[in-house]
């Protein structure tokens, strides 16, 4: 069980990295004023330092019992079943993009929809297969040939000579 308290630290923690990055890209461009007006780099910088300075507020408010408001202690942010649920939406989505890395997005395309309409949606493995395969075929042919838009591709593609 993950506490609200603990969930609220590292969203906090996150979000403070998001700010500090920020933050040094921006001073790369220069956050200071020029005789034209703010350099580039100006409002970003202070965005940056405004997510900062708003995740350690979050992250006192989230550590210090005094700032929690009542019964944050007790409350679960996310129970083992919620957490079953959340995994087995974001594991097959990581998976799409890893898949899609390695072998191109058709072909991923293909795997997650054939995976998730038979492990999670319990679809006759031959129904599942033909929507697997004749999805990413139509993708690829609105998207590639109707609208001239290439898509990541992978070895399979290359072979096919797509």
């Amino acid at each position: 069980m993950v506490a609200r308290w603990q969930a609220e630290l590292g969203m906090a923690a996150f979000l403070a990295v998001i700010g500090v990055i920020t933050i040094i890209g921006a001073m790369e461009y220069g956050v200071g004023w020029s005789p034209s007006g703010p350099e580039p780099g100006a409002f970003p910088f202070y965005m940056g330092i405004i997510i900062l300075l708003a995740s350690l507020a979050n992250a006192l408010r989230a550590t210090l019992p005094r700032l929690r408001p009542p019964r944050w202690a007790e409350h679960a942010f996310l129970k083992p079943e919620q957490l079953r649920l959340v995994l087995g939406f974001t594991l097959p989505i990581l998976g799409l993009v890893v898949v899609s890395l390695m072998l191109g997005l058709y072909v991923g395309m293909a795997l997650y929809l054939f995976g998730t309409l038979v492990l999670q949606n319990r679809y006759p493995m031959l129904k599942a297969g033909l929507i697997a395969l004749a999805t990413p075929f139509l993708a690829y042919l609105l998207i590639e040939r109707v609208f001239k838009v290439g898509m990541l591709k992978g070895p399979l593609e290359a072979w096919l000579g797509l």
